[in-house]
């Protein structure tokens, strides 16, 4: 039988830590991420309504490297009334920071 992480398209990289998000040309809200691949970021949000199809800045930390993407909101599940699990989809990422999710997922792989 397949298992679930056997299916992804990108390896994820666990790593709770704070993050900061925002709809574009907003103030940053804070959350908690729980992993990152070259695909996007999953993270819990408090206190807030996100829609799919949102767009979304995030800033995150690969290593010892400050990241910023652009993405949407791909799914989003109540964990309870007042947190969200979120799915975001990269849609604009530098080359560079891409590359350092990439081989930071390789060497988490190994």
């Amino acid at each position: 039988m397949e298992r679930w992480t056997d299916r992804r398209k990108y390896p994820r990289i666990s790593n709770e830590q704070m993050i900061s998000f925002a709809h574009v040309d907003t103030r940053d809200r804070l959350a908690v991420s729980k992993n990152v691949s070259p695909g996007g970021i999953r993270f819990e949000a408090i206190g807030c309504e996100l829609s799919l199809g949102d767009v979304l800045r995030v800033t995150f930390n690969v290593g010892d490297h400050t990241l910023v993407a652009v993405g949407k909101v791909a799914w989003a599940t109540d964990v309870d009334p007042i947190t969200m699990d979120v799915g975001l989809e990269f849609i604009d990422i530098d080359p560079l920071a891409l590359r350092l999710i990439e081989e930071a997922a390789n060497e988490h792989a190994a």
